[in-house]
């Protein structure tokens, strides 16, 4: 690992932990050469995972897009930042246990939907709304006539 400070390549491994709530763990270095300390975070490589959209075209798996779509739902709900965490980990963990090379949207999606009927009933509907493209009221109905029983 080369210092951040002087370029060196001579550094070592003072302190080693493991990150709260993630696959991740937590080094502290010291550069022998000018003595600095910084600290790197090690994940685990996973395998490159493409998304097939609606309209079929492919992209790079996105953390940040889950997350970004339950929040949306999640927003102005009394719902802990901690439960949204999980939820998107749990996906995420589904998503990678499958150990496909290609997932569809609509499979992230129903994974995302059972996991927020579970937490919120607000929040998936909004979350379905978008989802499932709710075109009028009686669908809208229907989906909430659901929830219900």
């Amino acid at each position: 690992m080369r210092c951040p400070f002087c370029n060196q390549d001579n550094t070592r491994v003072v302190d080693s932990r493991p990150v709260e709530d993630s696959n991740a763990i937590r080094r502290r270095r010291m550069c022998d050469a000018c003595g600095k300390r910084f600290t790197t975070y090690e994940k685990v490589e996973t395998i490159p995972l493409i998304v097939i959209k609606k309209d079929q075209n492919r992209e790079p798996y996105d953390r940040a897009k889950i997350e970004a779509g339950v929040l949306r739902a999640c927003h102005k709900r009394p719902i802990p930042t901690e439960k949204i965490t999980e939820l998107v980990d749990s996906v995420e963990t589904e998503i990678f246990n499958k150990e496909l090379r290609e997932i569809s949207s609509s499979e992230i999606g129903e994974m995302v939907m059972d996991r927020l009927k579970d937490l919120e009933a607000v929040a998936y509907v909004r979350f379905a709304s978008v989802y499932r493209e709710f075109k009028d009221v009686n669908t809208f109905m229907d989906e909430l006539k659901k929830i219900l029983k």
